[in-house]
């Protein structure tokens, strides 16, 4: 089966949406999978995309995008319509202008697309402060289930969160709940280090950005009893970054936090590090179609306290509800804070329920599933181009 991934940039760092992508296209070549790419941009190391694009610079708004971790591509309809051709099937993985272009010669070539729904409209706009515009997000949607997901014969839903809400959107393309998965090796069990002198350490992972929703962490220390305790740990980078850490400085040269907040961009083997030392994991976001951050930390044996709100996928992964509260309430997360830290045996014993939870999400079975999906999705379209050709002999027949 030939395969070609659309994406925009393949390459870009501290996007999880690029780092998913190049994962599951080594996978499915270790398969025996015949996988090409179309994108912009090259790796660190010199490896270009098979049908490589030019960067599209993006006047205004080309600052804040670029620190969000995405980069734009320039539509080149020749290079797009050899990439089409080669395919038997092509997989796109953004819903902008360059998919748009794609789904266009698709449909004159009659080939079959399929799509992973990655990311919210929200997801766009919280850089701008729209995320909360019903017309900016409704208009948006709108144009990428028109231009995209509807030229789509299956789309790739991360969660049963993401479904619904294409469903309530009537997307015409058949919804399939298959997680981005996380791999075995993120799993491995952590040796872990309690702290001896009765520190608190907390970790948040992910992009410093305001659907993220760091701030309301930062705001919780507040009100929690026993914030001299606690170290907080931020793991990534973003547009916000700045912001966190004036704030997070304000909170200690208040007295109201005794330890500074430590942030940092981290390697994989120093984030497990971290895994191994925290006694909480905070994932505030409040626009989030998955959240595999999360599963990565409380796998290892982390108690979560998890946002929930109507686009927050990630409270799937706990249902103890002293582990959970309402996106953007400051008062509620510092009083889950609080309990976990005043209970600390009943801590430590849930912390031991997380430890093999990521089996349901295994990076394995969510490519044997995206296969599967493939070769679905080339079965529904060749039969569906033989009824069309029994249809038009029996025309013809006819006249």
């Amino acid at each position: 089966m030939k395969i070609v991934f659309v994406i925009n940039n393949l390459y870009t760092v501290g996007n999880g949406l690029s780092k998913s992508v190049r994962r599951t296209i080594q996978a499915l070549r270790e398969k025996g999978m015949e996988v090409r790419v179309l994108s912009a941009g090259q790796s660190d190391s010199g490896e270009k995309p098979f049908y490589q694009l030019k960067n599209e610079t993006i006047p205004v708004f080309a600052g804040v995008i670029s620190k969000q971790g995405y980069k734009f591509a320039k539509t080149d309809k020749r290079i797009i319509e050899q990439a089409v051709s080669w395919a038997d099937i092509i997989h796109l993985e953004e819903p902008f202008a360059l998919e748009i272009a794609v789904c266009k010669i698709a449909d004159k070539q009659k080939k079959p697309c399929v799509a992973t729904y990655h990311l919210h409209p929200e997801n766009l706009f919280a850089s701008v402060y729209l995320e909360r515009s019903k017309w900016f997000n409704y208009m948006t949607m709108l144009v990428w289930r028109n231009t995209v997901f509807n030229h789509c014969r299956m789309i790739q839903c991360p969660t049963e969160n993401v479904r619904q809400r294409l469903e309530r959107w009537r997307f015409q393309a058949e919804l399939r709940v298959i997680s981005n998965g996380i791999t075995a090796e993120s799993c491995n069990p952590v040796v872990r280090k309690h702290s001896k002198t009765g520190t608190i350490h907390i970790l948040s992972v992910g992009r410093f950005s305001r659907e993220k929703d760091q701030d309301t962490l930062l705001n919780a220390m507040k009100y929690i009893k026993q914030a001299d305790r606690i170290q907080l740990h931020f793991a990534g980078k973003g547009p916000t970054e700045h912001h966190l850490k004036k704030k997070a400085a304000f909170l200690y040269h208040a007295g109201i936090l005794k330890k500074k907040p430590v942030f940092g961009f981290y390697s994989q083997e120093k984030l497990r590090e971290l895994f191994a030392v925290s006694d909480l994991y905070i994932h505030s976001a409040i626009v989030e179609v998955e959240g595999m951050s999360c599963m990565e930390a409380v796998c290892t044996g982390i108690v979560p306290i998890i946002a929930t709100g109507k686009l927050a996928a990630t409270s799937q992964f706990t249902d103890n509800e002293n582990s959970l509260y309402p996106a953007g309430d400051a008062k509620t997360l510092a009083a889950r804070i609080d309990y976990w830290i005043e209970h600390p045996a009943e801590r430590i014993a849930e912390a031991q329920k997380y430890i093999g939870i990521e089996k349901r999400y295994l990076f394995e079975n969510t490519i044997r599933q995206t296969i599967r999906m493939y070769e679905d999705t080339c079965s529904i379209y060749r039969s569906g181009m033989k009824r069309v050709e029994e249809n038009i002999e029996n025309r013809n027949g006819g006249i």
